[in-house]
């Protein structure tokens, strides 16, 4: 089975081409999906089917459309946050369907519909000294440092009662079980979360204090399809 053992060493790919923290914003933003200018697509080598990411008109709203068909792949923005300023998120999310085969606790179950990642810059000055020196070999491989971690906000396939879960291919990515099942799949949810408590209990310490955000569908360890639908995501103080 093709794989990425976790989106943030897949980032580094793009990390090469440019910088993911290129503007960093203390108030926030708002993303409505007028268009994609703001996101950069993240795709895995070894993995030759790539998920679709558009815009559809839906009344007065653009709504992203992500589909997945036995593939993977994702976007990411390329504005970055300060997770201690503006540490709530907010966004509007809508699945077809979540996968039969998928399984929150197995690698071959770790697919989503919809996922939303935050994904946080590592900071040398915070690390230890075996992290330091594994950072600094790969910057010397590929010019830039991975992003230190991520927690990943998921429609959950199956109906785990834990609300956090590390992902099966990593630690370094915690997964925050939002929805869980197929029973309010067709139907728009609005979430608020607040990623600096979140991150604080999945971790068990202080992220770094730059974030950014990244979205994904995915279906290539299932072989199954989905649409996922996001009306906005707003970063904010509260």
């Amino acid at each position: 089975m093709i794989k990425r053992t976790l989106i943030i060493l897949a980032i580094i790919i793009l990390l090469i081409v440019s910088p993911l923290y290129a503007q960093v914003s203390d108030q926030g933003f708002r993303e409505d999906f007028n268009s994609l200018d703001h996101w950069k697509p993240v795709t895995f080598p070894r993995i030759p089917r790539h998920s679709t990411y558009r815009i559809q008109k839906e009344g007065e709203n653009n709504i992203l459309v992500a589909q997945a068909d036995n593939s993977a792949s994702g976007i990411i923005y390329t504005r970055s946050f300060n997770i201690y300023k503006t540490p709530v998120i907010k966004w509007k999310w809508k699945i077809s369907n979540t996968y039969q085969t998928g399984d929150e606790k197995k690698k071959s179950g770790d697919d989503y519909a919809l996922r939303v990642y935050v994904i946080f810059k590592y900071d040398p000055q915070k690390a230890g000294v075996f992290e330091r020196a594994q950072y600094n070999a790969l910057k010397l491989i590929y010019g830039e440092y991975p992003p230190q971690s991520s927690i990943n906000y998921i429609w959950a396939n199956k109906k785990y009662p834990e609300r956090i879960l590390p992902n099966p291919f990593t630690a370094k990515t915690q997964m925050i079980l939002l929805q869980k099942g197929p029973d309010r799949a067709g139907v728009w949810i609005e979430e608020r979360v607040n990623a600096l408590t979140d991150y604080r209990q999945a971790f068990g310490t202080e992220p770094p204090a730059e974030a950014s955000i990244a979205i994904m569908s995915d279906a290539d360890n299932t072989g199954e399809k989905a649409t996922g639908y996001i009306d906005y995501i707003e970063v904010s103080a509260f």
